[in-house]
């Protein structure tokens, strides 16, 4: 995927429209596409994404949405049915998008066949819906840590710590370099952070943004 993707969020609930912050805030571009009026006023006088709305599942908004040229397709509302059918209209639409739906627990991983990547709705945080947009370069596993994110993290060209070891790194409190770069040894104050190389690192919610700061850029 290119550096800097293209995202149509469906949905401007609370997590569409912190998952659009957090996604402008890292240079992508953003749109929202959400039904309800008010809504729509509250996400364009934050100045946070161009806002379009309308229904998601349909193709003419979707494609008023800048969906043919979009990278990713996030479908964040509070309906499984729905963000189901947002993704594969805009498969249909855009067949090399990538797909993401918030989907209910109790329709476990099944909806895989269907969509690159799923959300859980107690865990579908703006943070971990933000990472399973970016794609592979950071992955969490907060379904199964409760509000700890354990996340793989690949080091980027030019961030903070990229270079450093890590007794140079002023990580904040409540963070854990879990493992070096090939995943066999326990990370240590040597451990050097080398770009492009992947490092399991646990983080407590109140300062994840700090830490991928320091490791993304």
């Amino acid at each position: 995927m290119p550096s800097r993707l293209d995202v149509v969020i469906a949905g401007g609930g609370r997590v569409g429209f912190q998952t659009a912050e957090l996604l402008v805030g890292r240079d992508h571009d953003v749109t929202v596409v959400e039904r309800d009026g008010d809504t729509c006023e509250a996400i364009a006088d934050a100045y946070v994404a161009t806002v379009v709305e309308g229904d998601a599942t349909n193709p003419d908004i979707l494609e008023q949405a800048g969906i043919g040229s979009a990278d990713v397709v996030a479908a964040l509302t509070g309906e499984t049915g729905l963000n189901l059918a947002v993704c594969l209209a805009a498969r249909e639409l855009s067949p090399g998008i990538r797909t993401v739906a918030r989907i209910d627990r109790a329709a476990g991983e099944a909806y895989t066949r269907f969509v690159d990547a799923v959300l859980f709705p107690e865990r579908a945080g703006a943070r971990v819906a933000a990472n399973e947009i970016l794609g592979s370069d950071v992955r969490t596993l907060a379904d199964v840590t409760g509000t700890l994110d354990i996340m793989q993290i690949r080091i980027a060209d030019g961030a903070p710590a990229a270079g450093k070891r890590l007794a140079d790194v002023r990580f904040p409190t409540g963070t854990l370099v879990v493992s070096d770069d090939d995943g066999e040894r326990i990370a240590g104050p040597d451990t050097t952070l080398t770009p492009g190389r992947r490092y399991v690192v646990a983080v407590e919610p109140d300062v994840a943004d700090e830490v991928l700061n320091l490791l993304r850029g």
